[in-house]
């Protein structure tokens, strides 16, 4: 199943359905399931669980003042910086763990983390991963871009410019969606927002913004304001009844919001649709934030899961804190639910800096122990802890 192959952006959409009637469902890898269209290079190892990781850090403190912040950034930065693969990696999972390191600050030794981005980017020719129309390929373009705006060299900006450049010429068909799951939407667009800004050529802000209405069009619920993971999750209930609503793909979207907020210009006519979306999201995962702080895989039958998940949790604390940051979240409504979720992150980090309770590659609530840790849960935690550290003491 390794060798399965989609010669379009969208037949991966249409031909699941007919191979798990086939039956070839229970044979799939774990990273088919999320994302059907496989590459073909195998995905490093990143992340496992381990029954015995050691003991939990018992010198970090949840005030969130500087020095505190950088120390628990640090710790976890460092133990994840230890243990990228030997093969650099281009895909989705690690691209979040790259916009994590180069959202590391300054005053917590960013620029060591910046070098090891601009040392794994120039092994990688900056490229993109191989598929032109695929969101998934493209989240590395963030670091990319990142560095560009550093460094302003060419090298950094011409092959991921040339692949989004592909996409907008292909045509267009809004019945087979380009970001057709929800956390695309986390992984294209801030990639987009930021050519823009680069190039200041409009038309990738209005392919962004067109290609993201498809998208909340078919996923978003109006009412609960919050999104299913994609289409054959819109009927899908959890326990109790609710529709399940995941909350690592949740708070990749609004992750994804923020980034996309961070690089459009202040007077875009497009930033009152976005500020609307994130007060939305904000006031509906607030409303179910756990007594620990953090959120459970399903978001709307916290009592069916026993963990809480630590990627999306992280994630939903970027955009809060984000969000208060710039004066669109009400900071007496919203501080003490970051000051929460960072402090039960906390709780999950080991003596060693091993961020834990992080759900592997997936595209529902899923299973995991209290000691798995993947790259992406890491990158949502240090863009967590780079929001809140931007305004702490």
């Amino acid at each position: 199943m390794q060798n399965i192959r989609f010669s379009s952006r969208w037949e991966c959409a249409y031909y699941l359905p007919v191979l798990a009637m086939a039956g070839l469902a229970l044979v799939l890898s774990p990273v088919f399931a999320q994302h059907p269209d496989v590459p073909k290079a195998k995905v490093a190892p990143q992340g496992d669980s381990l029954p015995t990781p050691g003991p939990l850090a018992t010198d970090l403190s949840p005030k969130l003042t500087k020095p505190e912040l950088a120390k628990a950034m640090k710790l976890v930065a460092d133990w994840q910086l230890n243990r990228l693969p030997a093969t650099p990696q281009t895909d989705w999972t690690f691209a979040a763990l790259y916009a994590g390191f180069m959202g590391v600050p300054d005053g917590v030794a960013g620029d060591k983390y910046k070098q090891a981005m601009m040392q794994l980017g120039d092994s990688l020719n900056w490229q993109p991963g191989p598929r032109v129309y695929h969101a998934d390929d493209q989240a590395v373009g963030q670091m990319y871009l990142e560095q560009y705006f550093i460094h302003k060299d060419k090298k950094m900006l011409d092959p991921i410019r040339a692949h989004l450049d592909a996409e907008i010429a292909a045509p267009d068909d809004p019945a087979k969606p380009l970001w057709w799951w929800c956390d695309a939407l986390f992984m294209a667009p801030p990639v987009y927002a930021d050519m823009a800004k680069i190039t200041k050529d409009g038309k990738y802000l209005t392919y962004m913004d067109h290609e993201w209405d498809i998208t909340t069009n078919l996923l978003y619920d109006k009412d609960k304001h919050l999104f299913s993971r994609d289409a054959t999750f819109l009927d899908k209930h959890e326990a109790n009844g609710q529709k399940l609503f995941w909350s690592r793909g949740n708070g990749w979207v609004m992750g994804g919001i923020v980034r996309v907020l961070k690089e459009l210009p202040k007077d875009s006519p497009l930033r009152p649709k976005y500020i609307t979306m994130l007060k939305e999201m904000a006031a509906s995962t607030l409303a179910i934030q756990g007594k620990d702080g953090l959120w459970r895989p399903g978001l709307l039958d916290a009592d069916h899961y026993p963990l809480p998940e630590v990627s999306g949790s992280a994630f939903i604390a970027y955009a809060m804190a984000y969000g208060v940051n710039e004066k669109i979240l009400d900071k007496k409504t919203y501080w003490p639910a970051v000051e929460k979720a960072w402090g039960g992150m906390l709780t999950h980090v080991y003596a060693d800096g091993r961020l834990g309770a992080i759900q592997p590659v997936g595209a529902a609530p899923g299973a995991y122990s209290e000691t798995t840790s993947y790259v992406y849960g890491v990158g949502a935690y240090l863009l967590a802890g780079e929001e809140i550290y931007r305004t702490a003491k």
